[in-house]
C-alpha cells in the first residue's frame, strides 16, 4: 500500500458495531446492522470503514479482549454476515478495515486455558507467567485500569496484563506465538479485508527484566508505561511482522502508536516504515488528569494555543518523513466538543468549526460515528447506566478519594469513553431507530436534535456540513491541495484562531477556525480569494485591512497576495 498513494485522498470512518446499527430486534449493533447502512456511508463519501472488535469475546473490555480471532461473536452475527459485509462494502467501493489487537488475548483464549491446566505447555510460554517466593506480584507495575498489572493464579502463578486482567498479555519473545499470529493476519487479508487498525502495538516489547521501578503514586506502584511502551528493540519484533503479513497484500496499516518520539516516526511511517500510517495522540490527549478524572481541567481552564501547538508540530514532524491520520473522536474518547468548547458555547456551529479544523488537516482523515452528526457527551445519571471498565474504575477512585457518588458522576459525564458508545440515531423515533428491542445502552437523551435522518433533511445540518467538507476533499481544486499539499501555520499571533494552509503546486488554500466566542478582528498577511466552505454564509467582513470573523467562525478559502 505504501507504493500506492491513492489511499492519502481517502477518508475514513469508525465505527462501534455494538451501537451503530441493529438488525434483529435484540438491542445490540450487529454486522447486518453495518450492511444495512452502508448506502449512507456510500452517500457520505467514506472509502474506508473501520470496525471495532466483532471478535469472539467475553466483552471484558468491550471486545478488546479476544477468546478467538477466528471467530465472530454471536452478538455481531456470523462469519457469514463477515463474509457479505465485505462483499457488499467492496460492491460500494468502500474496504473495510478490522481491529487487530496483538498486545493481549482474553484469558478465555483456549491458549490461556491450556497454559493455566498445565504450566509445562507450549501455551504457557505464550504469556509472561511468573513465581515468586514472597507471594507479592513479581514487580510494582500498574496496569492501565488501575492496580497491579499482575494476577495470581491458583497454582501460585502470576500473569502479566497491561490492561484489563482478563487481558493477558502475549509474549512476543515466543517466536511460535508470533508465526500463530501471522497466520491469523493473513487468513483474515486473504478473506479480502482492507487492513487493520492495530491496537496496543508499542506495547509488544517488554523491558526484559520485568524490575520493579520508582513508584509514582501513594500506591506504591508505578505507571507501566516506561518498561513496556516502545521498548527498545520493539524495531525488530514490528518489521518481521510487517514482512510477514501486510508487504504480501493490498492493504492500509493504521497503528494506534502511543507514545513514539516524533524523532522514530520514520521507523513507523517512513519509506520502509512498519505500517502505512499512524494516531498522533499528543494533541488529542490535552488533560493530564493525575491519577483520576475528577482532577482534570475543564475545556476552558487552558488555551486554544495548547492545542495549536500540539496539533502543529504532530503535523510538522509527521510532514517530514511520511502521512498521518487524523481525527478528534473515536471509541476511547468523549466527544471532542466537551474536550475543546465549554458547555454554553456548544452547537451546530461549533461542531462545524471542529470538524473543519481536523478535516483538512495533512493526513487521513477518521470520522467516528456521530460525529458527523454534531453529537454531544450524554447524560449518565448513574454508575449503572455505564459499561465500560475504565470509567468504573476511575468512578471508585473518585468515591476513595472521598467525593459523593453525584460529584463522581459528573466526571463520568465528562470524560468516561461511553460517551462515544450510545447507541447511533439513525431518525427521530423510538430509541433513535437504533433498535426495535430495548438497547443495550441507553439513547443519547438528545437524539431529536441530532439524528440522521431530519439532519439528511436539512442543507445547514452538521451532516451535509460533513458531506461537503468531504466533497470538498475529493475535488480536483482545491481537493488536490487539501489532500497531499503541505502544510504551514497561520495567524499564529492569535491565541483564538487555529490557522493553517495548504500548499501543492504553487497554490495555496487557507483554514482559519477562531475559538473565540465574540467578534475578532485579525490582521492577515493574505486576501481571501474563493471561500469553498465556512460554518457561516458570510464567514468574515472585511474592514480596512483587517477581516472581522463572527464568533466560532471556520473556513476554507483560496488565498491571494494582498494588493
Amino acid at each position: 500500500m505504501r507504493k500506492n498513494e491513492e489511499w492519502k485522498k481517502k477518508v475514513a470512518y469508525q465505527i462501534y458495531p455494538r451501537s451503530f446499527m441493529d438488525s434483529n430486534g435484540d438491542g445490540t449493533g450487529d454486522l447486518k446492522g453495518i450492511t444495512s447502512k452502508l448506502d449512507y456511508l456510500k452517500d457520505l463519501g467514506v472509502d474506508y470503514v473501520w470496525i471495532c472488535p466483532v471478535y469472539a469475546s467475553p466483552m471484558d473490555d468491550g471486545g478488546y479482549d479476544i477468546s478467538d480471532y477466528y471467530s465472530i461473536n454471536p452478538m455481531f452475527g456470523t462469519m457469514e454476515d463477515m463474509d457479505e459485509l465485505l462483499a457488499e462494502a467492496k460492491k460500494r467501493g468502500i474496504r473495510i478495515i478490522m481491529d487487530l489487537v496483538l498486545n493481549h488475548c482474553s484469558d478465555e483464549h483456549v491458549w490461556f486455558k491450556r497454559a493455566l491446566a498445565d504450566p509445562d505447555c507450549e501455551e504457557a510460554s505464550y504469556f509472561w507467567f511468573r513465581r515468586t517466593d514472597d507471594g507479592n506480584p513479581p514487580n510494582n507495575w500498574r496496569s492501565m485500569f488501575g492496580g497491579s498489572a499482575w494476577e495470581q493464579v491458583p497454582d501460585g502463578r502470576w500473569y502479566l496484563h497491561l490492561f484489563s486482567k482478563k487481558q493477558p498479555d502475549l509474549n512476543w519473545e515466543n517466536p511460535k506465538l508470533r508465526e500463530k499470529l501471522y497466520e491469523m493476519i493473513r487468513w483474515w487479508l486473504d478473506k479480502g479485508l482492507g487492513g487493520f487498525r492495530i491496537d496496543a502495538i508499542t506495547h509488544i516489547k517488554k523491558e526484559p527484566t520485568l524490575a520493579s521501578l520508582p513508584p509514582d503514586g501513594p500506591d506504591g506502584m508505578v505507571g507501566c508505561f516506561a518498561p513496556t511502551r516502545n521498548y527498545p528493540g520493539i524495531g525488530d519484533l514490528l518489521t518481521e511482522l510487517r514482512e510477514n503479513t501486510f508487504d504480501r497484500y493490498d492493504c492500509i496499516t493504521v497503528a494506534e502508536a502511543a507514545g513514539v518520539p516524533y524523532d522514530q516516526l520514520g521507523d513507523y511511517i517512513g519509506e520502509n516504515g512498519y505500517f502505512s500510517t499512524l494516531f498522533d495522540f499528543t494533541y488529542s490527549e490535552l488533560y493530564n488528569h493525575g491519577h483520576t478524572w475528577h482532577t482534570c481541567k475543564k475545556a476552558w481552564e487552558w488555551p486554544i494555543s495548547l492545542l495549536r501547538d500540539k496539533m502543529f508540530a504532530s503535523q510538522l514532524e509527521t510532514q517530514k518523513i511520511g502521512f498521518g491520520a487524523v481525527y478528534f473522536e473515536n471509541h476511547d474518547y468523549p466527544r471532542a466538543c466537551e474536550k475543546f468548547i465549554p458547555h454554553e458555547y456548544q452547537s451546530p456551529l461549533t461542531q462545524k468549526m471542529l470538524g473543519t479544523l481536523f478535516f483538512f488537516l495533512r493526513g487521513i482523515p477518521f470520522i467516528y460515528q456521530g460525529e458527523e452528526l454534531g453529537m454531544t457527551n450524554t447524560v449518565f445519571e448513574s454508575i449503572d447506566d455505564v459499561d465500560d471498565i475504565s470509567t468504573k474504575n476511575h468512578y471508585r477512585i473518585s468515591l476513595a478519594d472521598g467525593l459523593t457518588p453525584e460529584e463522581a458522576i459528573k466526571a463520568v459525564n465528562r470524560y468516561s469513553r461511553d460517551n462515544g458508545r450510545v447507541p447511533f440515531p439513525w431518525g427521530p423515533g423510538k430509541n433513535g431507530g437504533f433498535t426495535t428491542g430495548k438497547p443495550w445502552m441507553k439513547p443519547h437523551p438528545r437524539y431529536l436534535e441530532f439524528n440522521a435522518a431530519d439532519e439528511a433533511k436539512d442543507p445547514g445540518s452538521v451532516l451535509n456540513y460533513y458531506k461537503k467538507m468531504v466533497a470538498l476533499r475529493k475535488s480536483e481544486y482545491p481537493g488536490a491541495q487539501l489532500t497531499l499539499g503541505d502544510i504551514a501555520p497561520l495567524l499564529l499571533d492569535y491565541p483564538d484562531i487555529i490557522a493553517y494552509k495548504r500548499i501543492k503546486d504553487g497554490r495555496e488554500v487557507a483554514v482559519v477556525c477562531s475559538f473565540s466566542p465574540c467578534p475578532l478582528s485579525i490582521k492577515a498577511d493574505f486576501a481571501p480569494g474563493e471561500v469553498f466552505i465556512a460554518n457561516y454564509e458570510k464567514p468574515f467582513e472585511k474592514s480596512g485591512e483587517n477581516l472581522v470573523l463572527p464568533p466560532f467562525s471556520a473556513f476554507v478559502c483560496e488565498m491571494t497576495e494582498k494588493c
